[in-house]
């Protein structure tokens, strides 16, 4: 798919693996997706929107560049370790938060909490949730996002589904999806398979 992009960066190639260890402590795993957040952050903002602007150096003026602000929508909970790593490499964001938790039994999400505007005058927006698993709670965040009148929308997760890929693509196939790795497929229970087990759990030693 051409709006799926998987990271190829060694780095990345290897905090995914420590991630998935399930040996990884709460306090390291916590770590590890704050810098792979980093990392794809950096990635996934190659495209980002700005405008020219002159500078002052100490020997003369220069044209430099000033990037637009960006919403940040960390999913709760597991979206929450994802920030920190993000809002360390934008210049200028605001932060939506989102609650949708899955039903174990439907595999739906349900959304509990919703901070985002009625209206935003923002017109790029940045997903993040770790897991990109059905797909269900992706594809309801975007139609919120859109519904609140955000123009441009990316996702960005640390490990995908073949499934979930396909669910967001075919529901928004304007949302840029980027992630570390696309694994094999999802269990019965709807976890992705080899993935790392469930990211909020294992990032709040719940």
């Amino acid at each position: 798919m051409d709006n799926v992009f998987v990271s190829q960066h060694p780095l990345v190639k290897h905090k995914l693996t420590a991630l998935r260890d399930v040996g990884t402590p709460p306090r390291d795993f916590r770590d590890l997706v704050r810098e792979l957040s980093m990392l794809l952050c950096y990635e996934a903002t190659q495209d980002l929107p700005g405008v020219v602007r002159s500078v002052q150096t100490p020997l003369a003026t220069t044209d430099g560049y000033k990037c637009e602000d960006v919403g940040v929508v960390p999913i709760l909970r597991a979206g929450l370790g994802m920030l920190e790593g993000v809002m360390a490499m934008l210049p200028s964001v605001q932060v939506w938060h989102i609650g949708m938790r899955r039903d174990e039994e439907t595999l739906q999400p349900i959304t509990y909490y919703n901070r985002l505007p009625s209206q935003s005058r923002m017109n790029f927006c940045i997903v993040l949730d770790p897991m990109l698993a059905t797909g269900g709670t992706a594809v309801a965040a975007v139609t919120l996002l859109k519904n609140a009148g955000i123009t441009r929308i990316k996702y960005m997760g640390l490990i995908a589904a073949p499934e979930g890929v396909e669910t967001l693509n075919s529901a928004h196939p304007d949302v840029k999806i980027h992630v570390g790795a696309v694994d094999s497929h999802l269990n019965e229970r709807g976890f992705i398979v080899p993935g790392l087990g469930d990211a909020g759990d294992r990032q709040f030693g719940t």
